[in-house]
């Protein structure tokens, strides 16, 4: 009898090593619970998150929320990735984050930006995000979007053509950091209204 546990827990052990490793492949830290039964060809929910359970126990995952799991704590986590993964679709940062970083807006951003097919406010890990709502035929043209650690960022003259396209009044504190005849070939490009 005693045989007989010790080659369950090995079983389950190269299981897990096993699942892990895949994991470990795809250069990955943020999973939806959707992707690991995939990945770790499970067919049933049932096995799928009672094996979760069992690894967040142990402290192999983090749970960030139901059905959305994390190799790392998830204050580790870069804030940007887990707003992005916890979104769940399409979606591209921009707008106020962006313009921040490029020093066109000075005030204080209190919520990371995106723009996607959802409009949706919420909160992570102590850190905000906004997601505005953008038209699939803008949405989808990547003019002006670049992969940076495979998070999809618009340049500068993109957020700022989005920015314009959500307020056509927007205030910016550094108007002359802006090379104004590339936003308004992006707005061309895209359809958006010229300003």
């Amino acid at each position: 009898m005693f045989i007989y546990y010790v080659h369950m827990d090995t079983d389950k052990n190269n299981i897990t090593h096993r699942r892990f490793a895949e994991l470990a492949k795809l250069g990955e830290q943020v999973f939806h619970a959707g992707d690991l039964a995939v990945l770790w060809q499970i067919d049933s929910p049932n096995t799928l998150y009672v094996g979760l359970k069992r690894y967040t126990d142990a402290g192999l995952l983090f749970r960030v929320f139901k059905g959305l799991y994390s190799i790392k704590p998830v204050h580790e986590v870069d804030p940007v990735l887990l707003g992005m993964k916890a979104i769940h679709r399409y979606a591209y940062i921009s707008t106020e984050t962006v313009l921040v970083r490029h020093g066109v807006i000075m005030q204080a951003v209190q919520a990371i930006t995106m723009i996607s097919s959802i409009s949706r406010t919420f909160k992570l890990a102590d850190h905000h995000y906004r997601c505005r709502r953008l038209s699939n035929r803008f949405l989808y043209d990547k003019v002006g979007i670049e992969l940076a650690a495979k998070i999809n960022v618009a340049s500068l003259e993109r957020a700022v053509a989005d920015m314009l396209h959500f307020k056509p009044g927007y205030h910016f504190d550094n108007p002359k950091a802006i090379h104004w005849d590339k936003v308004k070939k992006i707005q061309q490009h895209l359809g958006y209204v010229v300003t």
